[in-house]
């Protein structure tokens, strides 16, 4: 049945993921070059791999390497949460090295976890700590600020460069902040409540933290839900429009190329991991 709200969002009944591959270790970080490949961490294994049919390759390798985003250049930035670090490495996997400042507005980076680029040569990411984490933003020139401190493990992230809205997964508040980065940003700014997820009942600790999101074209927020085994999408006002089954209970990240989504996570953590994908006809939001 059509979704009134959203006709061309998939019925999720008629949505399966498909499982690519399984995993030694818990994945993270989906990222697709402008050749379509897909790249993915596996934090436990220290690597950044990438997929050639249905077999993964080690790319290059790291610390504990966790969210990625990929330049126009094709240089792929990687957050290190055992460096406390976002890495630069080059289009062919070579490390160049480390990009994100110690020390931001006093604050020490600990945990780096999501990374979304500004589309202007800089980039945003999540610091996640309980209770004290932060969102940050370095520029082209490498000039970084706070944007929100104080969160409760900040997760995910996602920007939308035309509205100027950065939207943050706050995982242990279980719900979605948003910062309207049009407005002149405080030390630091405070977020709006965008949207409180749905509860997982039989597990109220680890069952109901938004990991990564991203948008798609639309500009509908999809997140990956870890401890749900699934992708919840939200309407640009943060209603609930539909949830999909991962097959992946403890669902990472996701990324969009083309009409599909790629889900990375793990059956456990830090072990097995796992890697599908979902024809769901939806193209994502334009990430460079």
């Amino acid at each position: 049945m059509p979704n009134p709200l959203a006709p061309d969002l998939p019925d999720p009944q008629s949505v399966e993921a498909e499982v690519v591959l399984d995993l030694d270790f818990y994945s993270e970080g989906p990222a697709t070059d402008s050749k379509g490949r897909l790249f993915f961490t596996d934090i436990a294994g220290k690597s950044i791999r990438y997929l050639d049919g249905k077999k993964d390759h080690i790319w290059a390798t790291g610390r504990r390497p966790n969210g990625q985003a990929i330049d126009k250049n094709g240089n792929h930035l990687i957050c290190d949460s055992g460096l406390g670090a976002v890495l630069k490495y080059s289009s062919n996997g070579k490390f160049i090295g480390k990009v994100s400042p110690t020390y931001i507005g006093g604050m020490l980076v600990v945990c780096p976890n999501d990374i979304a680029l500004d589309g202007e040569g800089g980039y945003y990411f999540t610091d996640s700590v309980r209770f004290t984490g932060a969102v940050f933003h370095v520029d082209k020139a490498g000039r970084a600020k706070p944007l929100l401190h104080s969160l409760d493990f900040p997760n995910g992230v996602a920007y939308d460069r035309e509205s100027k809205v950065l939207y943050v997964a706050e995982s242990y508040k279980n719900r979605i902040l948003k910062l309207n980065l049009n407005e002149e940003i405080k030390d630091p700014g405070v977020a709006s409540i965008f949207a409180i997820l749905p509860r997982n009942p039989n597990n109220p600790t680890t069952g109901n933290l938004p990991d990564g999101i991203k948008l798609d074209r639309a500009k509908r927020l999809w997140i990956a839900h870890y401890g749900m085994q699934s992708l919840q999408v939200l309407s640009e006002t943060g209603d609930l429009l539909a949830t999909y089954n991962t097959e992946i209970p403890l669902t990472s990240n996701l990324c969009f190329h083309e009409k599909t989504v790629w889900v990375t996570g793990g059956i456990g953590e830090p072990s097995p991991g796992r890697v599908i994908k979902m024809d769901v006809g939806i193209e994502g939001y334009p990430l460079i």
